[in-house]
């Protein structure tokens, strides 16, 4: 909880107050470099964050976030990235679906109307933890 109060604030001291349960993150190239303690990545699980989209990941946070439960996804365009406002709704519907089949998962920014694709790069066990909630509750549900 302590470290919640803190996340983002170096680039926006708002967020903590702004960000809501089922929110998805937008961020930039190269998101969590220097983060690779799995508290960087359930600070954003605690606050409610469920997808982050970015133009790219740092490779251990990106593995966190999955196991952590919240959805790494990457924009398959990156110009796409200048045309997303802070504060815009997005959507993403048949996620499930997306997640198990694998490839582009479509995400609509329902502020300005238009739709763009994204991926998740993650292995087939990897879906399956984000799909189980997190890496305890998949290792709860797959215990040998």
């Amino acid at each position: 909880a302590e470290l919640a109060t803190h996340c983002m604030e170096d680039i926006d001291n708002t967020f903590v107050k702004r960000v809501q349960k089922g929110d998805i993150m937008v961020a930039s190239k190269n998101f969590g470099c220097g983060s690779s303690r799995e508290h960087a990545a359930l600070v954003p699980l605690y606050l409610g964050v469920k997808a982050v989209i970015v133009k790219s990941f740092a490779r251990i946070h990106c593995a966190n976030l999955a196991n952590a439960g919240i959805l790494p996804l990457v924009f398959k365009d990156e110009s796409v990235y200048g045309k997303i406002d802070q504060m815009d709704e997005l959507e993403i519907t048949n996620l499930r679906e997306a997640i198990q089949k694998g490839g582009a998962i479509t995400v609509k920014d329902v502020t300005k109307g238009f739709t763009f694709e994204t991926e998740a790069v993650l292995t087939q066990r990897q879906r399956d933890i984000v799909l189980d909630g997190g890496l305890l509750n998949y290792t709860r549900e797959h215990q040998a």
